[in-house]
């Protein structure tokens, strides 16, 4: 068996947790849910749960793969025998995750040369994406391209290959989401003269009219859900880097930066794009959903005029670094898992990780044309294979997975197994009360309400 890697410092690991956390789930997920669901309203329900909820995940996850020091598969076994299928089901999760996010990066590439080749009037066109995903081919070639990419990395190591580029991709990743989202605002113009500003009032101040319970409700689940998405837990991948996590590094400082790094990055994604969409779109083109960033936010480029291709191009290679650092980890998880439970080198891992998540990509990418069908699913959506996934993956298996995570920690091992661990070098653990209350009582059931949600059934109650 290899010998275990770890993190040089802090530093590495605060900047790869944080590359993996920063992803599409920030850039693309973030911004739509916010124009949905009321914009600030969305936003401070989004804060609490980061500072609770998150916080509690955040640091439960980390300190039992820096205790165990094994990765998703194993770590949950070798802290109490009988939980070890809470491992099983986190590795499944990056496992089914892999293959469709490594298509939707290559979605993102597909952009990034659209707009970086000076193309991006045409990506503005109202049939171009989807003629893009429909299409036979070209969706699996820039899949291929995207998850080789990733492999790489992944071949490459811990610290030569993980911890190396995160250093240089995510300070890269803050300064352009920082560039854009300035930009943003400065933006005047679109038919009825609206500005950057009144699109930033939209975001940042809760729309009240018309709250109901149902509306506060459903607000507060995509919230939760969004959470899964921003800081990477229940997919085992927070677990699977803390057991790289050196001992003698500051666990709770480092998670409290983390838990900063990315609430801070998914506001800007949203400060980036639902002022310039509302600007040229108006209302209407904040509800485009999850077509945003691929139909909306073309055609907001191009109403730029030439600014708009270099604003592109930049605000592309932006998403595409955020996507492959999100990658990274998840195919590492799988990695790291396959070489603790079987004894593979790293290489062979990698390899064969990568060529099973190619064949389903793959299989996914035909999803769209040959193999099309459509199926409802239980929360009422109709789904292609690419959706099929994504709902099980995160509506069931991810909570599922956290249920179990708080069910171990807060009644079987305790809560100071966790407490104990993160402040083992004489570290203060903020939030201590918080932390017991949400593990043992407060996120199971919350996680509950998320789990009885994907069935469909407030769906029928609050019809």
């Amino acid at each position: 068996m290899e010998k275990r890697n770890s993190f040089s410092g802090s530093l590495g690991f605060v900047l790869a947790a944080a590359g993996s956390a920063v992803g599409l789930g920030n850039i693309w997920r973030f911004p739509y849910l916010a124009a949905k669901d009321g914009g600030g309203l969305f936003l401070v329900i989004y804060i609490v749960l980061a500072l609770t909820f998150g916080f509690t995940m955040i640091v439960s996850e980390i300190s039992i793969g820096r205790k165990t020091k094994q990765s998703a598969l194993t770590a949950y076994g070798v802290l109490h025998k009988k939980s070890k299928w809470i491992g099983v089901f986190a590795c499944i999760v990056p496992f089914m995750i892999l293959p469709y996010y490594s298509i939707i990066g290559g979605w993102v590439l597909k952009y990034c040369m659209v707009f970086l080749t000076g193309q991006g009037a045409a990506a503005a066109g109202d049939s171009y994406f989807g003629e893009f995903y429909t299409d036979m081919w070209s969706p699996i070639i820039f899949d291929v391209i995207f998850l080789l990419a990733t492999a790489f990395v992944i071949y490459l190591g811990v610290n030569k290959g993980i911890e190396s580029l995160s250093k240089v991709m995510m300070p890269v990743l803050l300064v352009m989401v920082l560039g854009i989202a300035v930009f943003s605002l400065t933006i005047k113009g679109g038919d009825a003269g609206r500005t950057g500003l009144d699109g930033l009032k939209v975001y940042v101040i809760p729309d009240l009219s018309g709250l109901s319970f149902k509306s506060v409700f459903v607000t507060v689940m995509d919230a939760m859900g969004q959470l899964f998405y921003s800081i990477s837990v229940a997919m085992g991948i927070m677990v699977t880097y803390g057991s790289y996590f050196r001992d003698d590094s500051n666990l709770m400082k480092s998670v409290n930066q983390i838990e900063i790094f990315d609430t801070v990055v998914a506001f800007l994604a949203g400060v980036m794009i639902i002022p310039a969409v509302y600007v040229f779109l108006g209302p209407e083109g904040m509800k485009a959903g999850p077509g945003l960033m691929f139909v909306a936010l073309p055609k907001v480029f191009n109403a730029m005029g030439s600014i708009g291709t270099i604003v592109g191009a930049v605000f592309f290679v932006m998403v595409l670094l955020a996507a492959l650092t999100s990658c990274m980890s998840i195919l590492e998880t799988v990695v790291a898992s396959l070489m603790d439970s079987f004894g593979w080198s790293r290489r062979k891992a990698t390899i064969l990780e990568t060529f099973v998540a190619l064949i389903i990509s793959i299989v996914i990418c035909l999803g769209y044309n040959v193999l099309y069908f459509e199926m409802p699913l239980p929360n009422g959506s109709t789904a292609q294979i690419l959706d099929v996934f994504d709902y099980v993956s995160n509506n069931i298996f991810m909570p599922v997975v956290a249920i179990g995570t708080c069910i171990l920690v807060g009644w079987i091992v305790k809560p100071d197994t966790v407490i104990d661990e993160a402040t083992k070098n004489g570290e203060k653990f903020g939030r201590k009360g918080l932390y017991i209350a949400m593990i043992k009582f407060i996120a199971p059931v919350m996680l509950l309400f998320l789990l009885l949600g994907a069935f469909g059934v407030f769906n029928k109650i609050m019809k």
